[in-house]
Protein backbone atom coordinates (compact mmCIF):
# COMPACT_ATOMS: atom_id res chain seq x y z
CA UNK A 1 0.00 0.00 0.00
CA UNK A 2 1.23 3.48 -1.24
CA UNK A 3 0.84 6.13 1.20
CA UNK A 4 1.50 9.75 0.91
CA UNK A 5 1.21 11.88 4.12
CA UNK A 6 0.25 16.02 3.07
CA UNK A 7 1.38 18.15 5.95
CA UNK A 8 1.00 21.62 6.20
CA UNK A 9 3.51 24.18 7.95
CA UNK A 10 3.11 24.09 11.80
CA UNK A 11 2.01 19.80 11.32
CA UNK A 12 1.29 18.16 15.04
CA UNK A 13 4.66 16.40 15.96
CA UNK A 14 3.21 13.63 17.18
CA UNK A 15 0.18 13.29 14.78
CA UNK A 16 2.77 13.20 11.70
CA UNK A 17 5.25 10.91 13.35
CA UNK A 18 2.73 8.56 14.65
CA UNK A 19 1.68 7.80 11.59
CA UNK A 20 5.17 7.43 10.16
CA UNK A 21 6.47 5.21 13.31
CA UNK A 22 3.29 2.82 13.12
CA UNK A 23 3.64 1.74 9.53
CA UNK A 24 7.79 1.51 9.81
CA UNK A 25 6.87 -0.75 12.31
CA UNK A 26 4.59 -2.76 10.47
CA UNK A 27 7.23 -3.06 7.89
CA UNK A 28 9.99 -4.43 10.03
CA UNK A 29 7.46 -6.88 12.10
CA UNK A 30 6.50 -8.00 8.37
CA UNK A 31 10.43 -8.12 7.52
CA UNK A 32 11.23 -9.98 10.73
CA UNK A 33 8.44 -12.49 9.57
CA UNK A 34 10.14 -13.21 6.52
CA UNK A 35 7.60 -11.73 4.15
CA UNK A 36 8.44 -10.82 1.02
CA UNK A 37 8.23 -7.58 0.12
CA UNK A 38 7.49 -4.09 2.10
CA UNK A 39 3.83 -3.64 3.05
CA UNK A 40 3.60 -0.19 3.36
CA UNK A 41 5.76 2.75 1.26
CA UNK A 42 5.15 6.15 2.82
CA UNK A 43 6.35 9.46 1.67
CA UNK A 44 5.70 13.32 3.22
CA UNK A 45 4.55 15.50 1.25
CA UNK A 46 3.44 18.95 0.86
CA UNK A 47 2.68 21.98 -1.10
CA UNK A 48 6.21 23.69 -0.01
CA UNK A 49 9.13 22.49 -0.32
CA UNK A 50 10.17 22.32 3.42
CA UNK A 51 7.90 22.99 6.65
CA UNK A 52 8.57 23.74 10.20
CA UNK A 53 6.60 21.58 12.34
CA UNK A 54 4.48 23.07 15.61
CA UNK A 55 7.69 22.42 18.00
CA UNK A 56 9.55 23.84 15.65
CA UNK A 57 11.28 20.93 14.11
CA UNK A 58 12.47 21.37 9.94
CA UNK A 59 10.84 18.59 7.74
CA UNK A 60 12.37 18.00 4.62
CA UNK A 61 9.01 16.74 1.99
CA UNK A 62 8.16 15.92 -1.60
CA UNK A 63 6.40 18.63 -3.14
CA UNK A 64 2.87 17.61 -3.73
CA UNK A 65 3.10 18.14 -7.57
CA UNK A 66 5.38 15.44 -7.95
CA UNK A 67 2.58 12.69 -7.34
CA UNK A 68 2.13 11.08 -10.31
CA UNK A 69 5.52 12.62 -12.05
CA UNK A 70 7.84 9.53 -11.42
CA UNK A 71 5.00 6.96 -11.44
CA UNK A 72 4.12 6.75 -7.84
CA UNK A 73 0.66 7.44 -7.28
CA UNK A 74 -0.78 6.95 -3.63
CA UNK A 75 -3.45 4.59 -2.70
CA UNK A 76 -4.13 7.26 0.21
CA UNK A 77 -3.66 10.62 0.80
CA UNK A 78 -3.92 11.04 4.51
CA UNK A 79 -3.59 14.67 6.35
CA UNK A 80 -2.28 14.46 9.42
CA UNK A 81 -3.21 17.63 12.24
CA UNK A 82 -1.76 20.99 11.82
CA UNK A 83 -0.66 22.08 14.93
CA UNK A 84 -3.63 24.04 16.34
CA UNK A 85 -5.91 23.89 19.24
CA UNK A 86 -8.06 26.92 19.11
CA UNK A 87 -10.92 27.82 17.18
CA UNK A 88 -9.85 30.83 16.00
CA UNK A 89 -6.01 30.00 15.21
CA UNK A 90 -7.66 26.75 12.89
CA UNK A 91 -9.51 29.32 10.89
CA UNK A 92 -6.81 31.49 10.33
CA UNK A 93 -4.90 28.70 9.47
CA UNK A 94 -7.23 27.24 6.80
CA UNK A 95 -7.31 30.76 5.23
CA UNK A 96 -3.49 30.22 4.92
CA UNK A 97 -2.14 30.21 0.51
CA UNK A 98 -1.37 26.53 1.42
CA UNK A 99 -3.86 25.47 3.00
CA UNK A 100 -5.59 26.20 0.35
CA UNK A 101 -3.78 24.73 -2.12
CA UNK A 102 -3.61 21.79 -0.32
CA UNK A 103 -7.41 21.36 -0.40
CA UNK A 104 -6.96 22.01 -4.31
CA UNK A 105 -4.79 19.35 -4.33
CA UNK A 106 -7.45 16.81 -2.69
CA UNK A 107 -9.77 17.86 -4.42
CA UNK A 108 -7.60 16.81 -8.05
CA UNK A 109 -6.02 13.49 -6.22
CA UNK A 110 -9.48 12.64 -5.46
CA UNK A 111 -10.83 12.65 -8.43
CA UNK A 112 -8.01 10.67 -10.37
CA UNK A 113 -9.52 7.82 -7.79
CA UNK A 114 -6.80 8.46 -5.13
CA UNK A 115 -8.48 7.37 -1.76
CA UNK A 116 -8.41 10.64 1.39
CA UNK A 117 -7.99 10.01 4.88
CA UNK A 118 -7.47 13.07 7.64
CA UNK A 119 -7.12 12.58 11.69
CA UNK A 120 -8.00 14.93 14.27
CA UNK A 121 -8.22 18.47 13.05
CA UNK A 122 -6.83 17.01 9.71
CA UNK A 123 -10.30 16.25 9.11
CA UNK A 124 -10.86 20.26 8.66
CA UNK A 125 -8.55 20.41 5.34
CA UNK A 126 -10.29 17.33 3.98
CA UNK A 127 -13.53 19.40 4.83
CA UNK A 128 -12.40 22.16 3.71
CA UNK A 129 -11.66 20.76 0.01
CA UNK A 130 -15.79 19.94 0.00
CA UNK A 131 -14.74 16.30 -0.60
CA UNK A 132 -16.37 15.02 3.10
CA UNK A 133 -19.97 16.75 2.03
CA UNK A 134 -22.82 14.28 2.02
CA UNK A 135 -20.63 11.81 3.78
CA UNK A 136 -20.68 10.43 7.31
CA UNK A 137 -17.16 11.63 9.05
CA UNK A 138 -15.78 12.55 12.77
CA UNK A 139 -13.70 14.93 14.00
CA UNK A 140 -11.37 16.09 17.02
CA UNK A 141 -14.32 16.22 20.00
CA UNK A 142 -13.11 19.14 21.55
CA UNK A 143 -13.39 21.20 18.09
CA UNK A 144 -16.58 19.50 17.10
CA UNK A 145 -18.57 22.72 17.48
CA UNK A 146 -16.80 24.48 14.74
CA UNK A 147 -16.84 22.00 12.64
CA UNK A 148 -20.57 21.65 12.58
CA UNK A 149 -20.74 25.13 12.29
CA UNK A 150 -18.29 25.20 9.26
CA UNK A 151 -19.37 22.23 7.29
CA UNK A 152 -22.65 22.06 8.06
CA UNK A 153 -23.61 19.78 4.68
CA UNK A 154 -21.38 16.84 6.65
CA UNK A 155 -22.75 14.21 8.48
CA UNK A 156 -21.09 14.31 11.52
CA UNK A 157 -20.86 11.79 14.24
CA UNK A 158 -17.98 12.96 16.80
CA UNK A 159 -18.38 9.85 19.06
CA UNK A 160 -17.00 8.06 16.54
CA UNK A 161 -13.10 6.89 16.40
CA UNK A 162 -13.07 6.03 12.90
CA UNK A 163 -15.60 7.20 10.42
CA UNK A 164 -15.21 5.54 6.82
CA UNK A 165 -17.78 6.65 4.04
CA UNK A 166 -16.87 5.71 0.87
CA UNK A 167 -13.26 6.14 -0.07
CA UNK A 168 -13.07 9.18 2.53
CA UNK A 169 -12.05 7.87 6.18
CA UNK A 170 -11.59 10.32 9.26
CA UNK A 171 -10.62 9.79 12.55
CA UNK A 172 -10.98 11.65 15.99
CA UNK A 173 -8.73 13.26 18.54
CA UNK A 174 -4.77 13.52 19.07
CA UNK A 175 -4.03 9.49 18.96
CA UNK A 176 -7.05 9.35 16.45
CA UNK A 177 -3.71 8.98 14.05
CA UNK A 178 -3.15 6.05 15.78
CA UNK A 179 -6.74 4.35 15.37
CA UNK A 180 -6.11 5.34 11.42
CA UNK A 181 -2.95 3.70 10.60
CA UNK A 182 -4.25 0.54 12.38
CA UNK A 183 -7.80 1.31 10.27
CA UNK A 184 -4.91 1.36 6.97
CA UNK A 185 -2.93 -1.46 7.62
CA UNK A 186 -5.90 -4.05 8.18
CA UNK A 187 -7.18 -2.96 4.56
CA UNK A 188 -3.85 -4.62 4.16
CA UNK A 189 -3.59 -7.20 6.27
CA UNK A 190 -5.82 -7.98 9.60
CA UNK A 191 -2.82 -10.04 11.19
CA UNK A 192 -0.71 -7.57 10.45
CA UNK A 193 -2.51 -4.90 12.10
CA UNK A 194 -2.97 -7.04 15.02
CA UNK A 195 0.53 -7.71 15.21
CA UNK A 196 1.43 -3.59 15.60
CA UNK A 197 -1.28 -2.95 17.61
CA UNK A 198 0.36 -5.61 20.00
CA UNK A 199 4.20 -4.54 20.14
CA UNK A 200 2.88 -0.74 20.37
CA UNK A 201 0.63 -1.64 23.40
CA UNK A 202 -2.63 0.27 20.85
CA UNK A 203 -5.73 -0.82 22.68
CA UNK A 204 -8.56 -0.67 20.22
CA UNK A 205 -10.97 2.61 21.06
CA UNK A 206 -13.76 2.53 18.79
CA UNK A 207 -15.72 5.64 20.35
CA UNK A 208 -14.34 8.90 21.40
CA UNK A 209 -17.09 9.36 23.94
CA UNK A 210 -16.37 8.39 26.85
CA UNK A 211 -13.47 11.11 26.59
CA UNK A 212 -16.44 14.13 25.65
CA UNK A 213 -15.93 16.91 28.48
CA UNK A 214 -19.57 18.34 28.49
CA UNK A 215 -18.69 21.54 29.47
CA UNK A 216 -15.64 21.99 27.33
CA UNK A 217 -18.13 21.45 24.91
CA UNK A 218 -20.66 23.82 25.78
CA UNK A 219 -18.29 26.79 25.87
CA UNK A 220 -18.72 27.23 22.37
CA UNK A 221 -21.53 29.22 21.98
CA UNK A 222 -23.29 31.47 24.67
CA UNK A 223 -26.58 29.81 25.10
CA UNK A 224 -25.97 26.28 25.61
CA UNK A 225 -23.03 27.61 28.02
CA UNK A 226 -25.93 29.26 29.86
CA UNK A 227 -27.75 26.01 29.37
CA UNK A 228 -24.67 24.07 30.70
CA UNK A 229 -25.11 26.11 34.41
CA UNK A 230 -28.20 26.13 34.49
CA UNK A 231 -28.53 22.12 33.98
CA UNK A 232 -26.11 21.42 36.29
CA UNK A 233 -27.55 23.72 38.86
CA UNK A 234 -30.76 21.43 38.52
CA UNK A 235 -29.55 18.12 37.84
CA UNK A 236 -31.65 16.61 41.47
CA UNK A 237 -34.32 18.24 39.57
CA UNK A 238 -34.67 16.28 36.73
CA UNK A 239 -35.07 17.85 33.17
CA UNK A 240 -37.32 20.46 32.56
CA UNK A 241 -37.55 22.24 28.96
CA UNK A 242 -39.48 24.49 30.03
CA UNK A 243 -38.46 25.49 33.13
CA UNK A 244 -34.92 25.74 31.12
CA UNK A 245 -35.98 28.13 28.46
CA UNK A 246 -37.91 30.13 30.74
CA UNK A 247 -34.67 30.69 33.04
CA UNK A 248 -32.62 31.68 29.91
CA UNK A 249 -35.00 33.69 28.32
CA UNK A 250 -36.00 32.11 25.06
CA UNK A 251 -37.84 29.67 22.96
CA UNK A 252 -37.73 25.79 23.40
CA UNK A 253 -37.15 25.43 19.77
CA UNK A 254 -34.28 28.33 20.09
CA UNK A 255 -32.33 26.05 22.79
CA UNK A 256 -33.43 22.54 20.32
CA UNK A 257 -31.45 24.17 17.24
CA UNK A 258 -28.78 25.97 19.29
CA UNK A 259 -27.78 22.55 20.74
CA UNK A 260 -28.23 20.43 17.53
CA UNK A 261 -26.26 22.75 15.61
CA UNK A 262 -23.31 23.22 18.54
CA UNK A 263 -23.29 19.76 20.54
CA UNK A 264 -25.67 17.59 17.65
CA UNK A 265 -27.87 16.44 20.21
CA UNK A 266 -30.77 17.59 22.23
CA UNK A 267 -31.32 19.62 25.32
CA UNK A 268 -32.14 16.52 26.86
CA UNK A 269 -29.77 14.31 25.61
CA UNK A 270 -27.05 16.86 26.85
CA UNK A 271 -28.32 16.63 30.31
CA UNK A 272 -28.28 12.96 30.27
CA UNK A 273 -24.70 13.46 29.64
CA UNK A 274 -24.03 15.45 32.32
CA UNK A 275 -25.79 13.30 34.42
CA UNK A 276 -23.96 10.39 33.48
CA UNK A 277 -20.67 12.61 33.90
CA UNK A 278 -21.45 13.92 37.55
CA UNK A 279 -22.95 10.17 38.71
CA UNK A 280 -19.39 8.62 37.50
CA UNK A 281 -17.69 10.84 39.19
CA UNK A 282 -19.38 10.55 42.32
CA UNK A 283 -19.01 6.79 42.18
CA UNK A 284 -15.51 7.23 41.96
CA UNK A 285 -15.33 9.07 44.89
CA UNK A 286 -16.82 6.01 47.07
CA UNK A 287 -20.73 7.29 47.29
CA UNK A 288 -23.07 4.58 47.61
CA UNK A 289 -25.59 4.58 44.23
CA UNK A 290 -28.54 5.53 46.57
CA UNK A 291 -26.99 9.22 46.84
CA UNK A 292 -25.57 9.30 43.24
CA UNK A 293 -28.68 8.14 41.91
CA UNK A 294 -30.53 11.21 44.08
CA UNK A 295 -27.99 13.88 43.29
CA UNK A 296 -28.54 13.38 40.01
CA UNK A 297 -32.44 13.14 39.77
CA UNK A 298 -33.19 9.79 39.47
CA UNK A 299 -36.06 8.57 42.03
CA UNK A 300 -34.00 5.61 42.86
CA UNK A 301 -30.76 3.17 42.47
CA UNK A 302 -32.26 0.39 40.16
CA UNK A 303 -32.84 3.19 37.81
CA UNK A 304 -29.44 4.86 37.45
CA UNK A 305 -27.51 1.28 37.83
CA UNK A 306 -29.67 0.32 34.60
CA UNK A 307 -28.58 3.13 32.73
CA UNK A 308 -24.96 2.68 33.66
CA UNK A 309 -25.41 -0.81 32.78
CA UNK A 310 -26.35 -0.22 28.97
CA UNK A 311 -23.76 2.60 28.61
CA UNK A 312 -21.35 0.26 29.58
CA UNK A 313 -22.90 -2.50 27.50
CA UNK A 314 -23.23 -0.22 24.38
CA UNK A 315 -19.04 0.78 24.91
CA UNK A 316 -18.39 -3.39 24.90
CA UNK A 317 -20.59 -3.71 21.72
CA UNK A 318 -18.47 -0.80 20.11
CA UNK A 319 -15.32 -2.59 20.90
CA UNK A 320 -16.06 -5.73 19.41
CA UNK A 321 -17.40 -4.10 16.13
CA UNK A 322 -20.75 -4.76 16.44
CA UNK A 323 -22.02 -1.22 16.30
Amino acid sequence: MRIALLALDGVFDTGLTVLMDTFAMANELSAAQGDAGTPFAVRALGVQPGIRTGLGLTLAVEPASTVGGDGWVPDWVVVPAPGVRDPAGLVALLGRDDARQAADRLRQWYAEGINVAGACIGTFLVAESGLLDGHDATTTWALAPLFRQRYPRVRLDDSKMIAASGRLVTAGAAMGHLDLALWLMRRQSPALAALVARFMLIDRRPSQAKYVIPDFLAHADPLVERFERWARDHLSEGFSLEAATRTLAVTPRTLQRRTEAVLGKSPLAFFQDLRVQRAEHLIALGHDLAHVAAEVGYADAATLRHLLRRRLGRGVRELRGEA
